[in-house]
């Protein structure tokens, strides 16, 4: 039984396919689909929504078919990417209707490849609990069904879910409450009730990422406003949106050029060998002290690589000698005084604590100030990552995807990476942020800057940073524009929380813990379940997404490679059916 329908339910079912002529014989088996959700497209990716929410990657960026990139032990089956299957510009951002009809498509696809005898049944309803001996059938509970099905095994593809507040959303939900306030608490934006954020009302929002673009573009365009070239026109029915964050400003734009020549030879100081290292050490491992290092060399060393291969004239030295002093040293001072002295202009060295903060030190002495500033820093941004002479930032892009394939196999690691990750090699689209910058000068976003803060008293909302210190900005209104966190213990997913009452193996951010080896689900003592496995943001082996760009490795493709062919040869064991 497979819970979860969308694309990672989707590329679990093509990897059996994939694998069950090698691992299963003959026929017989029945795969049970648990979603409320359309197959293949699931909830986030439904047809049922607003075509002005787009993608924030590119058509050709999009694949839900495995390359001879990702290592894994089953055979590769191409397929094509959304815009070869589409018949679009690959350059283009589709909506996410359009990507729904992808995965569907695929799902379609994968379906029609299992084995004959082997027959999928969907079940629009939700999984309630699962429950059973580990050395028996699984029972699995559906919402208005009287009696479980039964399952010989089961696998969790939940995907993102909807979470309880946590204490300072309950405070801020009943102050609200008690004021006659307006608060929108963590949520997918798209399924948000919107209609009481009133016209012309100031609007405080906390979160500058994609929930905040979505959020965006259903207040003004989805309002009746419409952009004239590089002009907003407002239709008077658009509240006033005051934005901050922790950083105070958006995601960096997707970067608008293409690869071309040879890429930087992936992974260099942070592959599997370190990341073996790291799991075998007695103590543990932390991730700043201990991770973050090899990481930050990684990343240098892409970026080094193209800017000295490709544009060597900003360099002082030849790449080969840069490379061997540059692997020679560890500590960041060091690395620090190599490159200040062979790369003479800092905009051309990488800097990731200036990227992670900004605005860190920048004061501004009222918010009008701040607005023209920030704007600048996204036209900066925008023009920086639209221009192929900087290219080093793209190489930083392949780097991030190389080591995200490498710290999935170490576990959790907390939160702030998965911020990082997403803030730069996941930010929105560039036109978005030019329709951004349109909105700021039309008055109908406001910038608050880094730091911000939230309280509430006065009967209102009230929102300040560090940016422009001693300044408070006063609404009614307060809306959060980020993803509920994926935590068990506050899942409304009733499968998730009966898994919490269980007494699974939960790591200190909430998150399930899974054998990274194949996705079983571990109990306390850190026993694999034998008959459940679990894939995806709930659980502490979780990739950057279930479908990803060509050739870049698909972390998540590699896992349920695994997980499929762990369900294969249990049930070949178990009904003795090991193929030829």
């Amino acid at each position: 039984m497979i819970v979860g329908a969308g694309p990672r339910g989707t590329g679990l079912i093509e990897r059996i396919a994939a694998n069950a002529p090698e691992l299963y014989a003959g026929s017989g088996l029945d795969i049970h689909l648990v979603d409320p959700h359309p197959p293949g497209a699931g909830r986030i990716w439904r047809p049922a929504q607003s075509p002005l929410l787009w993608m924030n990657s590119h058509a050709e960026d999009v694949t839900m078919f495995t390359d001879d990139t990702v290592d894994m032990a089953g055979p590769v089956r191409e397929g094509p990417t959304l815009h070869e299957w589409a018949g679009i510009d690959g350059r283009t951002f589709a909506d996410r209707r359009l990507q729904g009809a992808y995965l569907s498509w695929v799902h379609e696809r994968a379906v029609a490849a299992l084995p004959p005898g082997v027959v999928v049944h969907h079940h629009p309803r939700r999984a309630l609990r699962v429950g059973g001996p580990s050395k028996g059938r699984q029972q699995v509970w559906l919402e208005d069904r009287a009696r479980p099905l039964l399952a010989d095994l089961v696998v969790l593809a939940l995907g993102h879910l909807d979470a309880e507040l946590d204490d300072e959303q309950r405070a801020l939900a009943a102050y609200a409450r008690e004021h006659g306030l307006v608060h929108l608490p963590p949520d997918f934006t798209a399924d948000s009730d919107l209609s009481p954020l009133a016209p012309g009302e100031p609007v405080l929002v906390r979160g500058f990422g994609l929930a905040f673009v979505d959020l965006m573009a259903l207040l003004t365009e989805g309002r009746g406003g419409r952009y004239a070239g590089d002009t907003y026109v407002p239709s008077g029915q658009e509240p006033v949106l005051y934005v901050g964050s922790r950083r105070g400003v958006p995601y960096h734009s997707k970067i608008g050029y293409d690869w071309t020549g040879e890429r930087p030879p992936l992974p260099r100081f942070f592959g599997p060998a370190e990341v073996d290292g790291l799991l075998a050490r007695p103590g543990g491992f932390d991730f700043r002290r201990d991770v973050w290092p090899l990481v930050e060399k990684e990343l240098g060393f892409a970026h080094y690589h193209r800017l000295f291969t490709v544009h060597p004239e900003r360099t002082t030295e030849v790449w080969s000698v840069f490379e061997e002093k540059y692997a020679a040293v560890d500590d960041p001072a060091g690395r620090a005084a190599l490159v200040a002295s062979a790369v003479p202009d800092p905009a051309d060295r990488l800097d990731l604590a200036a990227l992670d903060h900004p605005l860190e030190g920048v004061r501004y002495g009222s918010y009008e100030e701040l607005q023209e500033g920030l704007r600048g820093y996204v036209e900066g941004d925008l023009s920086r990552r639209h221009d192929p002479s900087r290219s080093p930032d793209l190489a930083v892009f392949l780097g991030l995807l190389s080591v995200y394939g490498q710290l999935v196999r170490l576990g959790d690691i907390g939160p702030w990476w998965h911020g990082f990750f997403s803030y730069l090699a996941s930010g929105p689209p560039g036109p978005r942020l030019r329709q951004l910058l349109a909105l700021s000068r039309a008055g109908v976003v406001r910038f608050l800057g880094a730091g911000m803060t939230v309280s509430a008293e006065g009967g209102v909302f009230r929102a300040s940073s560090a940016t422009v210190p001693d300044s408070v900005v006063e609404a009614r209104a307060l809306v959060e524009a980020r993803l509920p966190g994926p935590t068990l213990a506050r899942a409304r997913d009733p499968l998730l929380r009966e898994l919490h009452a269980d007494g699974v193996a939960e790591t200190p951010d909430g998150l399930l813990r899974v054998d990274p080896a194949d996705g079983r689900i571990l109990d306390r003592a850190g026993r694999p379940h034998p008959r459940r496995f679990a894939l995806g943001p709930h659980t502490d082996a979780r990739a950057p997404g279930a479908f990803t760009r060509p050739r870049t490795g698909g972390p998540a493709f590699r896992q349920n490679d695994a997980t499929a062919r762990a369900a294969l040869t249990f049930l070949s064991a178990l009904y003795g059916r090991a193929a030829a």
